[in-house]
């Protein structure tokens, strides 16, 4: 099976499939030409904004007595937390901003602000995930190994718990990031001494990062470590539920739709591109909704170019439109609520056992190409 026998690219000739690979690649190499020091200046006066936010939204959990002082210090916190992970740390971990030889922002030196490490959130999801991405088996973000959003995934009783399990998730994704990192990672290590290194890297990890959060910045807080606990409890639950929101809205709408591994068998650069077309959903934002989301909105654009700075999401996505209406291809888009409630119908659909999907609908997660 190749990516020209799915329904929505069956118009599409070879040479049609190569000609739309070309000219992706043009909107790679423009990008790719034109960084410069305006793209240089967006990423460390982002970097300043949340180190400044989070300093200011500590300062009010302490200095502010009044409970409006702790709920302003804590939604503060959750923003600065939420920027530092999506709009920072996942951009800068994709290599968006190593081509400024900066050690500082550099995808193999940064640590971000959660309990998963990012070496191994490297690997579970540059490689597995964006080189895969929504290959049955391959790509372990379908579903994070614990939902199935996908009816070609074979049915089991514990899916029944999948919409409790989806709630878990969205409280606790930090911790879900970590465990699916650590798992991915220590699939790859062939020696036990190595299993146990991968171990070692996500226990390490998780204890620094809950003793920061959990004991070190309340006792910091003096007699007033109470708010600093429960603010930055807070604080990483909002952020844990927007983050969850954000990623779920990219990858389980209506239209977007997963793949039988065969598919990636002798697949050419442009297959790729149209793979990840249909393996992805955007949502509607404005700027600030944008920025917001690590500019993930742009969930299309981001699979296409990983590693090209999300600054420019917004203006590579003018040019992809362009060309999905000149081949003639889908683009999945929706307001942040249509997309969200797609994806909960679909987590509650699968949780039941049924056939696997026949008809043209992507929906539901159908595997492309499958009868």
């Amino acid at each position: 099976m190749a990516i020209r026998n799915i329904a929505a690219y069956t118009h599409l000739s070879q040479r049609d499939i190569e000609a739309f690979g070309a000219e992706m690649d043009t909107i790679r190499s423009d990008i790719e030409d034109s960084r410069g020091v305006r793209d240089a200046a967006y990423i460390r006066r982002v970097i300043v904004f949340q180190r400044v936010l989070d300093l200011v939204a500590r300062l009010l959990i302490v200095g502010w007595r009044s409970r409006v002082g702790w709920a302003a210090g804590t939604l503060s916190l959750a923003y600065a937390k939420s920027v530092e992970n999506m709009e920072i740390a996942h951009n800068v971990c994709h290599g968006q901003w190593d081509w400024m030889n900066d050690s500082e922002i550099h995808s193999s030196a940064w640590e971000w602000d959660m309990v998963g490490s990012s070496a191994q959130w490297r690997y579970s999801h540059n490689y597995r995930h964006h080189v895969y991405t929504n290959v049955l088996g391959m790509d372990d973000d379908l579903g994070f190994g614990v939902m199935r959003v996908s009816r070609d995934q074979p049915w089991k009783p514990a899916y029944l718990l999948q919409p409790l399990v989806n709630l878990l998730l969205a409280l606790t994704f930090e911790w879900g990031i970590a465990r699916h990192g650590f798992h991915s990672d220590q699939s790859r290590a062939s020696t036990a001494a190595g299993k146990q290194a991968v171990k070692r890297t996500m226990l390490v990890k998780m204890a620094g990062q809950t003793a920061k959060d959990y004991l070190v910045l309340p006792a910091l807080g003096g007699r007033r470590w109470r708010r600093v606990l429960t603010a930055n409890i807070a604080a990483n639950l909002l952020r844990n539920l927007w983050a969850y929101v954000v990623i779920f809205c990219g990858h389980f709408p209506d239209g977007v739709q997963t793949f039988a591994p065969e598919i990636v068998q002798e697949e050419t650069r442009a297959e790729w591109y149209l793979r990840q077309m249909l393996g992805t959903a955007n949502f509607k934002a404005g700027p600030l909704l944008a920025f917001s989301s690590g500019n993930l909105c742009y969930q299309i654009e981001h699979h296409l170019f990983p590693d090209l700075p999300s600054n420019r999401y917004a203006q590579i996505s003018d040019r992809v439109r362009e060309l999905c209406n000149k081949y003639d291809l889908p683009y999945t888009c929706g307001s942040l609520a249509h997309q969200y409630l797609q994806t909960l119908r679909t987590i509650f659909r699968l949780a039941l056992p049924g056939p696997r999907l026949t008809g043209a609908t992507a929906d539901d997660g159908r595997v492309s190409g499958s009868s």
